[in-house]
């Protein structure tokens, strides 16, 4: 007979994933997967956690929601006293809300979108990204206040809740601040056809100072590349799905030019001491050299549980939930408190505003928002 998940867990804590390493949600959550192997690895070489070993078990979630919460289900049969879920409110939402349902503590790798939130998963689920409030007023902020373009051309990718909840804020927060949104436009992913949106953007009376634009790869690049191929050299701005190394490999040195985007963190010292560090690790792990930030994230993640548990003092899920709202933690994707239960667990945090010129991307500083709109 096998060992039970009680007699397992009393010489090893188990961290349960269902991250998606198949699919459309794959780029994120397979670097986030690396990430959290690395950092259950360097716990591990320093003695672990609370005394015992920390065992890391994930299993494929396909890009598909369903099967992300049976295998959610899963891992926790198999002894999970916290759960690691995938980085999207409609791929890790699943995920979360069995681990709420099994009263343990559930952590989004990159989830930015506010559903992600203690009100519609439960007290005890939290994602460690900033919410797309955050994320949509940092670059409105930028754009605005910083290089002053009034005025914007909004593309909003109508596939999931993360990229239509980006532009919104986005929209949002640079109307409140002054600007004026010329123009609000409509994508989907997979259409892989920009040109009935660009026309309309060449059609405009005036040339808008920023181009905001809500996707993510594959079709991101060929909405950036329709744009620059027809002479336009406009700034682009968008959100974390810019930190993707296929992106500035679509783009290159002739079309990757005057394009920002608000991320998690940038992989060297000048975004955090320990950065260097980390990458030894990683490379020594992996064998090579990590190519986005979303390997930090799943870094975080794990280290963000094994400091709550600490002060926690178990791996009891009111009680690891109490420190993760009780204290701030300084991350390599920058420092980082909740609000309370009530108010949401909105993530306090700070966001790295990337540049990219000539196809490379470079850090530009944190950036923390002076306001930013209610969720």
């Amino acid at each position: 007979m096998g060992l039970t998940g009680s007699a397992m867990a009393e010489d090893e804590i188990i961290i349960g994933g269902a991250l998606s390493l198949t699919g459309v949600q794959a780029p994120l959550d397979e670097a986030g997967l690396k990430g959290a192997e690395v950092a259950v690895k360097a716990l591990n070489d320093q003695g672990g956690l609370l005394g015992k070993k920390i065992k890391l078990i994930n299993i494929d979630g396909k890009s598909d929601p369903v099967t992300v919460g049976n295998n959610a289900i899963n891992v926790i049969d198999q002894g999970a006293e916290l759960v690691i879920a995938p980085c999207d409110f409609d791929f890790g939402g699943p995920a979360s809300r069995e681990a709420q349902n099994a009263n343990i503590v559930g952590i989004s790798t990159c989830a930015s979108d506010p559903l992600y939130s203690s009100w519609s998963l439960g007290d005890k689920q939290f994602t460690l990204s900033m919410w797309n409030t955050a994320m949509g007023a940092t670059a409105a902020e930028y754009a605005f206040k910083e290089r002053g373009w009034k005025s914007a051309y909004v593309v909003t990718d109508q596939f999931i809740a993360y990229t239509k909840s980006l532009s919104k804020y986005f929209t949002q927060h640079f109307k409140d601040l002054g600007g004026e949104v010329v123009l609000e436009d409509a994508y989907t992913q997979g259409a892989q056809d920009f040109s009935a949106q660009l026309a309309r953007l060449q059609a405009l009376p005036e040339k808008p100072d920023v181009i905001f634009i809500s996707s993510y790869m594959p079709d991101l690049g060929t909405i950036i590349r329709a744009i620059r191929e027809v002479g336009i050299t406009t700034p682009i701005m968008g959100g974390d799905s810019y930190d993707d190394p296929s992106l500035f490999e679509a783009l290159g040195e002739r079309f990757g030019n005057e394009i920002y985007f608000v991320g998690h963190t940038w992989m060297g010292a000048e975004a955090h001491p320990d950065m260097d560090k980390f990458i030894e690790l990683y490379k020594a792990q992996h064998g090579s050299e990590p190519d986005t930030s979303f390997v930090a994230t799943g870094w975080d993640t794990v280290m963000l549980m094994a400091q709550a548990v600490k002060i926690a003092g178990s791996t009891d899920g009111a009680a690891v939930a109490k420190a993760l709202e009780e204290n701030e933690f300084d991350l390599l994707t920058g420092k980082l408190s909740y609000s309370n239960a009530e108010l949401g667990h909105q993530p306090n945090k700070s966001a790295a505003l990337i540049g990219i010129s000539g196809g490379k991307p470079s850090f530009l500083g944190w950036r923390r928002a002076e306001s930013q709109p209610a969720p």
